[in-house]
C-alpha cells in the first residue's frame, strides 16, 4: 500500500511546502491589491467546495482552476501592482485549503493530492507567464500589447495543463500499473476536453478583470457555473447508469447462475488486464460493463452451472448464452459496444480473433478473466500458479496469447481477488 501512496505523498509535500514558502515570502514583502486577493481567493475556495467527479478518475474543480489561473495572469489598468509569483501561489494554496475544510467537515469526497496538483500546476503557469511578460506590461488597448499578453496567457495555460497531465500520468502508472505512454495519452485527452475549457475561462477571467476590474469575474463565472451544473447532471446520470449495470449483473447471482461476487471479481481482473494493456478510458468502461454482464445470457439456459462454473458447459451452450446475453444488452440501445464484446467473449482465439481482427480485444480479456476467476475464485481451491498453468495450455487455441501474458504480469504483481 505504501508503494501506491508514494507519489501522492510527494505531491502533497511539494504542494504544501511550496504554499508555505510562498506564504512566508508574501508575508515578508506584504500583500498587494487586497480587493483582488479577496475576490479571487473567494472564487478559488468556492470552487474547491463545489468540486465534483465528472468521470471515474478524480474530482474536478473548474471554478477553482479557472480562478487560480486567472489570478496568476492579471496584468492591466485595473491593478496598480500585478501579483508576483509568491503571492499567486500563496493565495491559491491558502484558498484551496480553506475550500477543502467544509467538504471534509461535511464528510464529502475530497482529495488533498488532487488539490495540491492544482496548486503545483498553477504555480508552473505563474512562473512561465511571469518569465515571458514583464510586470510593467499590461493591457493598454493596442494590439502590440494584446497579442503578446494573450500568447503568454495561452502558454501559461498550456504549461499548467501539461504539468498536471505529466503528474497525473505518473500517478496512474503507479496506482493502476498502466504503461506511462497510455496514462499520458489519457491525461492529455482529458486536458483537451475539460482542461482547456478551464484554461480558456482563466484567460477570459484574467483579461476581463485586468480591463474591467472586479465587475468582470461574475460575467465569466456565471456561464462556468451553468456548465458545471450540466457536468454534475451528467456525472449523476453516469453514476445511476453504473448502478443499473451492477444490479443487472447481480441478477445471475440471485438466480444461482453464478457464485456470489463472481461477476465483480471477473470485472476487477478484466480491468486490471485492460490497464496493463493500456486501453483507453472509453474501452475500459465498456470492458468493465462487459465483464459484469458476461453471464446474463445464462439466465436463458435450462439449469444453472454448479457454482457458476460455466466452463463446465459445452462450447455450444456457452456461445449460445453469449449470443443471448449480447441480444439482451443490445436492447438497452446504449450498450452496443458492450454487447459486441459479450457476443464474442466465449469465442476460441484460433477460430475467432486470430483470423478476424474485427473481434474486440476486450472479448479475449473477458474470456481469460472469467476462466481465471472460475479456477481461482471462492470455493475452487486452485492456486494462482496452477490456474496460470491450466490457462497456459490453451494459449493460441482457446485464449489470446497477448491477454494471457498480461494476466501473468498482473498476477505476478500480486493481484488477488
Amino acid at each position: 500500500m505504501s508503494n501506491r501512496l508514494g507519489s501522492g505523498i510527494v505531491i502533497v509535500i511539494a504542494g504544501l511546502g511550496l504554499g508555505l514558502a510562498a506564504l512566508l515570502i508574501t508575508a515578508r514583502h506584504g500583500v498587494t491589491e487586497w480587493p483582488f486577493v479577496a475576490a479571487f481567493g473567494l472564487l478559488i475556495a468556492i470552487g474547491e467546495m463545489v468540486q465534483f467527479k465528472v468521470d471515474r478518475s478524480r474530482n474536478r474543480a473548474p471554478i477553482a482552476t479557472s480562478a487560480a489561473l486567472g489570478y496568476a495572469m492579471l496584468r492591466g489598468p485595473s491593478l496598480e501592482v500585478a501579483p508576483d509569483i509568491a503571492q499567486v501561489i500563496a493565495v491559491t494554496s491558502v484558498a484551496t485549503m480553506i475550500g477543502m475544510c467544509p467538504r471534509a467537515i461535511a464528510g464529502l469526497r475530497w482529495d488533498i493530492v488532487v488539490s495540491n496538483r492544482r496548486v503545483l500546476s498553477v504555480a508552473c503557469a505563474a512562473v512561465v507567464f511571469s518569465a515571458v511578460v514583464p510586470r510593467d506590461l499590461g493591457w493598454n488597448g493596442s494590439w502590440r500589447h494584446a497579442i503578446p499578453l494573450v500568447g503568454a496567457m495561452l502558454l501559461g495555460v498550456l504549461t499548467a495543463g501539461l504539468v498536471d497531465a505529466l503528474v497525473g500520468a505518473g500517478q496512474a502508472t503507479e496506482l493502476f500499473n498502466k504503461p506511462f505512454p497510455a496514462s499520458l495519452r489519457d491525461e492529455l485527452l482529458v486536458m483537451g476536453r475539460i482542461g482547456m475549457a478551464m484554461g480558456l475561462s482563466g484567460v477570459l477571467l484574467a483579461a476581463g478583470t485586468s480591463l474591467l476590474g472586479l465587475w468582470a469575474p461574475p460575467l465569466v463565472i456565471v456561464p462556468l457555473l451553468l456548465t458545471q451544473f450540466a457536468f454534475r447532471r451528467f456525472a449523476s446520470a453516469q453514476r445511476t447508469y453504473r448502478t443499473t449495470v451492477r444490479s443487472m449483473a447481480r441478477s445471475t447471482e440471485i438466480a444461482g447462475f453464478s457464485s456470489p461476487g463472481q461477476n465483480a471479481r471477473t470485472a476487477s481482473l478484466a480491468v486490471a488486464i485492460g490497464n496493463d494493456l493500456g486501453l483507453t478510458p472509453a474501452r475500459m468502461e465498456a470492458l468493465e460493463y462487459a465483464a459484469l454482464l458476461s453471464g446474463v445470457g445464462q439466465l436463458a439456459l435450462a439449469d444453472p452451472s454448479p457454482g457458476g462454473a460455466s466452463l463446465l458447459r459445452t462450447r455450444e451452450e456457452r456461445q449460445r448464452a453469449a449470443e443471448i446475453g449480447a441480444s439482451v444488452i443490445e436492447r438497452s440501445g446504449v450498450l452496443d459496444r458492450v454487447a459486441e464484446i459479450v457476443r464474442h467473449s466465449n469465442d476460441p482465439y484460433r477460430q475467432g480473433r486470430a483470423s478476424n481482427s474485427a473481434i474486440p480485444l476486450e472479448s479475449g480479456i473477458v474470456n481469460v478473466a472469467l476462466a481465471y476467476e472460475q479456477l481461482v475464485g471462492e470455493g475452487t481451491g486452485q492456486s494462482p500458479d496452477k490456474a496460470l498453468e491450466s490457462i497456459g495450455l490453451g494459449i493460441g487455441a482457446e485464449y489470446d496469447p497477448v491477454v494471457v501474458e498480461s494476466l501473468r504480469r498482473v498476477v505476478g504483481r500480486g493481484f488477488r481477488f
